[in-house]
């Protein structure tokens, strides 16, 4: 077997993640998908054990798991420049499109407007579905994965929350050591990401410092932008599960502060399902349109403070985990956590993606079309993308 190329230029990395940023729709968990074909299947930069590893390591920290899944690759690319480059190529367009979402806000209520958003859903549909399929196969090929994937699935539909999200991935991990074998294949071998035990330390200190010294620094009179950069760091430190989990936890810190309006807060959330890249921009929308900063500063200062203390974790763990990996423990807990990932995956096609975007007959139609397309013509995701949103936009207007 050909091992995967571990050596690149940032110009390589940021070009990469500049076509899924602007392509890449479906939400956190669909992003794997897109990252699976695009890294392992097509430039091979690393094994598909190497893959599932780092999905893991993810889904166990707090933050936005795809941002981090991206920053990853892009440091064992390219080292810290890659992972920055990969980070930006992948966030600024989606940011990009919600700042200037914010400025036409009150513009978007035209009925082919709405048919536009209304298509984009549909797109999400059809690529989580297709994501679901690929990853179900790799990481779900026996009874005891599938048998931990369904029951992920039931929980996580019955009892939806950041807590259950969690608690199901821990899950998946303690029947992986239960259920799976205990020896790893041989192709799985992480890849180093050069990060020592001294830059890890300082990080995961880095991310402490802020979490409990923002909160008091402001309390004695700082500048707005720092005000700002709390609220969005304590959301993007404390949510488990990414993408929707985010809701509650910035609407606890803009709208009821006062700083954003709940009409303004639920127009911006809908725009943001329908670009594509991290749902986590979603914070540079509610950064421009909100106080204290407003505009392009305040969309800014929200987007680094929602990402940062994800990508301080990331790094702070990973001299660690390259450790811990090595346990005879490490392989079963591993698949067990991957699977679940894989019911996490189901559940998230049902709600939200297919109940706020499947509601009639047509719907249905164009989604099942956007999947064959996808799945058995091969065909570019931009042009599914263009392709459903024609096709719901006319269905309208007929």
């Amino acid at each position: 077997m050909t091992r995967p190329d571990q050596s690149g230029s940032v110009l390589e990395v940021f070009s990469a993640f500049l076509k899924l940023g602007l392509t890449a729709f479906g939400g956190p968990i669909a992003h794997l998908g897109y990252f699976h074909s695009e890294f392992v299947e097509r430039r091979r930069w690393l094994s598909e054990a190497a893959y599932a590893e780092l999905i893991a390591l993810c889904q166990f920290l707090p933050g936005p798991a795809s941002s981090q899944v991206g920053f990853a690759l892009g440091m064992q690319r390219a080292g810290l420049p890659g992972g920055l480059a990969a980070w930006t190529a992948f966030t600024l367009p989606s940011a990009a499109l919600l700042v200037f979402f914010a400025s036409l806000a009150s513009q978007m209520d035209s009925p082919m407007a709405q048919s536009a958003l209304h298509g984009l859903k549909l797109v999400a549909v059809v690529v989580v579905a297709h994501a679901l399929w690929g990853m179900a196969q790799k990481l779900c090929p026996d009874r005891s994965r599938a048998a931990i994937a369904l029951a992920a699935l039931v929980l996580v539909t019955l009892l939806a929350s950041a807590a259950t999200q969690l608690a199901v991935i821990a899950m998946g991990a303690t029947l992986g050591l239960l259920c799976c074998s205990p020896s790893a294949p041989q192709e799985a071998a992480a890849p180093s990401y050069r990060v020592s035990r001294g830059v890890g330390a300082c990080c995961l200190a880095t991310f402490v410092i802020l979490l409990l010294g923002l909160p008091t620094a402001y309390l004695g009179g700082v500048s707005p932008g720092a005000q700002l950069f709390d609220a969005f760091y304590r959301a993007g430190a404390m949510v488990f599960g990414g993408g929707h989990v985010v809701l509650p936890l910035l609407e606890a810190q803009v709208v009821d502060s006062g700083w954003v309006g709940e009409d303004a807060f639920l127009a911006g959330y809908g725009a943001a399902q329908a670009v594509p890249g991290p749902l986590f921009t979603f914070a540079a929308y509610l950064g421009a349109v909100g106080t204290p900063l407003g505009g392009l500063s305040g969309a800014t200062v929200a987007l680094l403070g929602i990402f940062v203390p994800g990508l301080l974790l990331l790094v702070g763990v990973m001299p660690f985990w390259n450790q811990w990996r090595q346990h005879r423990l490490a392989y079963p807990a591993m698949a067990g956590a991957n699977a679940a990932v894989v019911g996490l995956l189901a559940a998230t096609l049902y709600h939200p993606v297919w109940t706020s975007a499947v509601l009639t007959h047509g719907d249905f139609a164009i989604a099942a079309a956007g999947f064959v397309m996808l799945l058995v013509w091969r065909t570019p995701a931009w042009l599914v993308v263009l392709t459903t949103v024609a096709a719901r936009v006319l269905l309208d207007v007929v």
